[in-house]
């Protein structure tokens, strides 16, 4: 405690415990690593979603996770052996080594629940809220960090007999890149990038396909796919100490708080560590450091992985993507 008897400007009396709404990879990690360190949790879950989530977890993620919670979690997932990529139209194609889990990320996050078992509830909200839900809390209008307006077309299909199943295959055509993910069983994920929206996301990716030889891989297009917003984005203002007017505090994690494009194969692990150094935010308080620095410190780590983030994408896809269509992308990676 502060020598003035106050905690980041609120009284230290004022509430206690913290509030995790959500029930998402960060937020439950979140919940674990309070519950472990002493604080009273109380978890308020998502609502269930709607169907799986496909995650490639690469082997220095799956460490992350079981670092965090313990091993049993994904054995008995589909593992990957290989990825073989061609990046860019004129460069040949590597295979090489790289081990990865194909982990449904709703099965997952039931399974850190299960793991996570009753929790000591505070009494009344708790002094911080845990989220990565976005657009209820303040934030400066106008600001929203993202860089740029890409989709990723989402489908599934079967791999024809033969094709090889325990390698992610990635190349790129002149409208993004693609990738083939088995799944196991015969299926595969199928995912391209474009840079922008898609008003018939199946269309777009049995043409993407029909451009690229990984297509004779698959027995046919995929009936049906989504288009998901993937440009990387920064939530402007990712931590909110208390304040007396506003007595609780808020710490955005996961997604929420910051967004990675998904060809890094790094945004479990960016939310996982989200979650660490969130946990770590409250912990510190709680010990009487104020708040409003230990806020100001959790943006800025979070920003400066943003900005790392922004320079890889730009090297990476302007090597690839050299034509008009990529290049609203390229100039908004280079300026944010």
């Amino acid at each position: 405690m502060s020598p003035s008897g106050v905690r980041g400007g609120v009284p230290t009396g004022a509430a206690s415990g913290v509030t995790v709404a959500g029930s998402g990879l960060a937020e439950l990690t979140c919940a674990r690593l309070l519950a472990g360190r002493g604080h009273p949790v109380r978890l308020t879950p998502a609502a269930p979603d709607a169907g799986p989530r496909p995650l490639l977890l690469t082997a220095p993620t799956l460490d992350l996770l079981r670092s965090l919670w313990g091993g049993g979690l994904v054995d008995d997932a589909p593992r990957l052996t290989h990825r073989r990529v061609r990046w860019g139209a004129h460069a040949p194609a590597a295979r090489f080594a790289q081990p990865a889990w194909v982990v449904d990320g709703a099965v997952l996050a039931h399974r850190m629940r299960a793991r996570l078992g009753p929790l000591p509830a505070p009494d009344g909200p708790g002094r911080w809220t845990i989220t990565a839900r976005t657009g209820a809390e303040p934030a400066p209008a106008g600001h929203l960090r993202q860089a740029g307006r890409r989709h990723l077309l989402v489908g599934t299909a079967t791999l024809r007999p033969g094709e090889d199943a325990a390698t992610a295959v990635l190349a790129t055509t002149d409208l993004g890149w693609l990738q083939l993910t088995p799944l196991g069983a015969g299926d595969c994920l199928v995912q391209a990038m474009v840079p922008g929206p898609a008003r018939d996301p199946a269309a777009l990716l049995g043409r993407i396909l029909a451009d690229s030889p990984l297509g004779a891989a698959l027995g046919r297009p995929p009936r049906s796919a989504a288009a998901v917003a993937a440009a990387p984005r920064l939530h402007p203002a990712p931590a909110l100490a208390p304040t007396p007017a506003r007595p609780h505090g808020r710490l955005t994690v996961g997604a929420g708080a910051i967004r990675f494009d998904p060809l890094s194969g790094t945004g479990t692990a960016q939310a996982l560590r989200t979650a660490i150094l969130a946990s770590a935010v409250v912990d510190a308080d709680a010990a009487g450091i104020p708040a409003p620095p230990l806020c100001g410190h959790y943006a800025r780590r979070l920003r400066a992985a943003y900005a790392e983030h922004l320079r890889s994408c730009a090297a990476l896809y302007g090597t690839a993507f050299t034509g008009p269509a990529w290049q609203d992308e390229l100039d908004a990676a280079r300026g944010a």
